[in-house]
């Protein structure tokens, strides 16, 4: 052999994984996993054939993959965008709970909606050698911070990490728990029609979120389905918190032919909202009826109790906890849909 092709040969080597001794020796991934790291009694046959791949193809054990797969990291990472959210705290109380099930160690971060922390945090976990990573919320509409969270999670999967993420994260090839943003907002739509509502206006967070793009996208297009134009200056655009559902429902109120019926995309802006129609006078539903999003819990306790689209909070956070339990040897990316249900309340009522 030449010198240039024995280098040549030498830096294949240095890229052999695990797969590749397995698919040398003819024997499963779970084999050749059990006999390089000793955790399970394997027939000699088998072992001899792994053992003999192993050398032929200098393979090199992962240290974190080993880590991870003898159970040594016990840590789970949530990273969602802000934790005194109650939408956040209910999915993240379900997380804590099938995690607690299994004997791991949650740890939790807030990005508060920034792209460049998330990622952070997640380089963060990697190197911490947590065993999954679960990332709790909207992705974004952004083709930098999908490159950049690709780049951080492919590695960590290829060397035994989980990942499971709760809501759309279009280019992620990891397990998700998806709501069902646009059915939700579009099923909205069509009852707040039911009740003779034409003028409509809608409080939004950033249209960078894919919750909003899609809960937005799916209510205005149920209008458009009926014949009904949402007006552009109806749009109020804030940030995804109370203190912006306020912000949002003040600057409504200022703009000219007030709507009858509005809707906030998340119920955490609608408390705000509520909040500024009742200091501006105007009564709900009287004046203005008022929909969100979510039911989290307050929202049945608000006088008048809100209208919302019903999604199984900690139900949801467990879905996402279990599958990133899921067994190595089950690893295909699978998405579970959780669909939302229209729950009418007194914020709502015919136009007056």
């Amino acid at each position: 052999m030449t010198e240039a092709a024995e280098e040549e040969r030498a830096g294949d080597r240095a890229y052999v994984t695990l797969q590749d001794v397995a698919r040398d020796a003819g024997v499963s991934l779970a084999t050749a996993s059990r006999v390089l790291n000793g955790t399970a009694q394997v027939r000699a046959d088998l072992r001899e054939r792994v053992l003999a791949a192993a050398a032929e193809l200098s393979y090199t054990p992962n240290a974190h993959a080993q880590a991870l797969a003898s159970s040594s990291s016990k840590s789970v990472g949530v990273v969602c965008h802000d934790v005194s959210d109650p939408y956040f705290a209910a999915v993240a109380r379900g997380v804590m709970r099938t995690a607690a099930e299994h004997g791991m160690l949650v740890m939790l971060a807030s990005t508060f909606r920034d792209p460049a922390r998330e990622i952070e945090y997640v380089a963060m976990l990697r190197a911490q050698r947590a065993r999954a990573i679960l990332l709790i919320g909207s992705g974004f509409e952004d083709r930098d911070w999908e490159r950049a969270m690709a780049a951080e999670l492919d590695p960590y999967q290829r060397t035994g990490g989980r990942v499971a993420v709760l809501s759309r994260h279009r280019s992620l090839k990891v397990d998700a728990v998806l709501p069902q943003n646009r059915e939700g907002a579009a099923a909205l739509a069509r009852a707040l029609l039911d009740l003779g509502h034409r003028r409509f206006g809608v409080l939004t967070g950033p249209r960078a979120l894919t919750t909003v793009h899609d809960r937005l996208g799916g209510f205005t297009d149920a209008l458009a389905d009926a014949g009904v134009r949402l007006a552009p200056e109806h749009i109020v655009e804030a940030p995804f918190t109370r203190d912006g559902g306020y912000q949002a429902a003040t600057e409504l109120l200022r703009r000219e032919n007030r709507p009858t019926c509005v809707f906030a995309v998340t119920d955490v802006m609608a408390v705000g909202a509520l909040a500024a129609l009742r200091d501006h006078g105007v009564l709900v539903p009287g004046e203005m009826s008022l929909a969100g999003f979510d039911d989290i819990s307050i929202v049945r306790d608000l006088t008048p109790a809100l209208t919302t689209v019903a999604l199984p909070l900690n139900a949801m956070g467990e879905r996402v906890m279990g599958l990133a339990l899921r067994e190595p040897a089950a690893r295909r990316s699978r998405i579970e849909r959780v669909a939302g249900e229209v729950v009418l309340r007194a914020s709502t009522a015919p136009p007056g």
